[in-house]
């Protein structure tokens, strides 16, 4: 089945008895990796319910423009802009010529007219009524607005005529809905990311940590994301909202990002450790806040386990990136990393350049591998994740 990975599709369904499988439909673009909710026409409530759509997608079915309650929670304009793709299937021949006609008078054609994604219309009529002038007439001015046609495809009808107009079947849209979108070069695999600082308590008021923003590894997981990855991004404490298509999972210790690590990377197709983790931690966390006595304090730190090099050293590994951020001898340490964790690549960065590293909003690193170093030029995060991720696609 053609990859469909963390798509949004609007599933827009008319009157007519070809709305049952609507109901496959459903199931079949989830089967390929598309987030699904549906909005229904009032004549397709007639043919089947929304509690069945609603239980199928696993999400509120839409059904009426002027829904007091719809509009608090996704009014009409922000489902418009929701969704990667509008399909409406099946299309009846009065829907093809409402749209063809600009008409706005329900939800679903209101959607057609403020959605900015692609829009796919799948006929699904009588024979006669779709080698009507009229039906066809509309289906070619849809086709000049750039709405794309799926089918229609013949055979025995429902009334007994056999014929053009059958809808597609659901395989067929999810492979047409499919070919709408360039392939993600991470289609189908699974990401594990670590971002931002670990915080390893001393007392109830204070912890050490580090400078850690999480900006580079939260751009790099939205990038595992948009190329089509099932992504899982565990982080530490961050001031940043979490990237949208992907599950987070938010950790405070070393200790925590560990377990959290190694529970992900199972099953895993490649880790990448962005996040700054402490090397150390205190040996035991006072109770009580720590007053001020004498000029000295001592702390008993013990080391943390080392989170990238446990999951380069499972049996079943995924493809294990680290990253190291130096203020010296960048390229001598973080190649010692690659050989010493048994990496696949570091991603190395000078922290002492002007504009870079932490807390900044660009980077400039060095990819270290066993066949040798490449360095990038200096890039804002945002683009220099999916560069990244690019390169990192191909080691799989």
């Amino acid at each position: 089945m053609s990859s469909l990975s963390n798509k949004r599709i609007l599933l827009g369904v008319t009157g007519g008895i070809a709305a049952y499988k609507s109901a496959d439909l459903v199931r079949r673009l989830q089967d390929a990796g598309a987030d699904v909710r549906v909005v229904m026409t009032p004549a397709a409530c007639e043919f089947i319910t929304p509690l069945t759509m609603q239980a199928l997608s696993g999400n509120p079915v839409h059904t009426s423009l002027l829904d007091s309650e719809a509009e608090a929670a996704m009014g009409h304009i922000e489902l418009a802009r929701w969704g990667d793709l509008l399909l409406v299937a099946p299309a009846s021949a009065d829907f093809v010529a409402r749209l063809s006609n600009g008409q706005g008078d329900d939800l679903l054609s209101t959607l057609c007219l403020a959605c900015p994604a692609p829009i796919a219309v799948a006929p699904a009529m009588n024979q006669a009524m779709y080698r009507s002038d009229s039906t066809r007439d509309n289906l070619a001015t849809l086709k000049q607005r750039g709405i794309h046609i799926f089918g229609p495809a013949e055979g025995v009808q429902a009334c007994g005529d056999v014929g053009p107009g059958r809808v597609l079947e659901p395989l067929e849209l999810v492979n047409c809905a499919a070919g709408l979108f360039a392939t993600g070069s991470l289609a189908g695999k699974k990401v594990v990311i670590t971002a931002g600082p670990t915080r390893e308590p001393l007392d109830p008021v204070r912890y050490i940590s580090n400078y850690s923003s999480g900006k580079m590894g939260y751009a790099l997981a939205a990038a595992a994301a948009e190329a089509g990855a099932e992504t899982v991004l565990i982080s530490g404490p961050v001031n940043l909202p979490p990237p949208e298509r992907l599950t987070t999972i938010k950790v405070v210790s070393a200790m925590e990002m560990h377990k959290a690590a190694i529970n992900a990377a199972e099953g895993a197709d490649m880790f990448i450790a962005t996040a700054a983790v402490a090397d150390y931690r205190p040996v035991e966390m006072a109770d009580q806040k720590i007053k001020k006595s004498g000029d000295e304090i001592t702390l008993q730190l013990t080391k943390n386990p080392d989170i990238v090099a446990s999951v380069a050293a499972m049996e079943q590994r995924p493809v294990t990136i680290g990253f190291a951020a130096e203020s010296e001898n960048l390229e001598q340490y973080a190649r010692g990393k690659l050989e010493r964790k048994k990496l696949d690549m570091v991603i190395a960065n000078d922290i002492t350049g002007d504009g870079i590293g932490f807390n900044s909003d660009d980077n400039q690193v060095a990819l270290v591998s066993p066949d040798g170093i490449e360095k990038l030029p200096k890039l804002n995060k945002q683009v220099l994740a999916r560069e990244l991720i690019a390169r990192l696609a191909q080691l799989l």
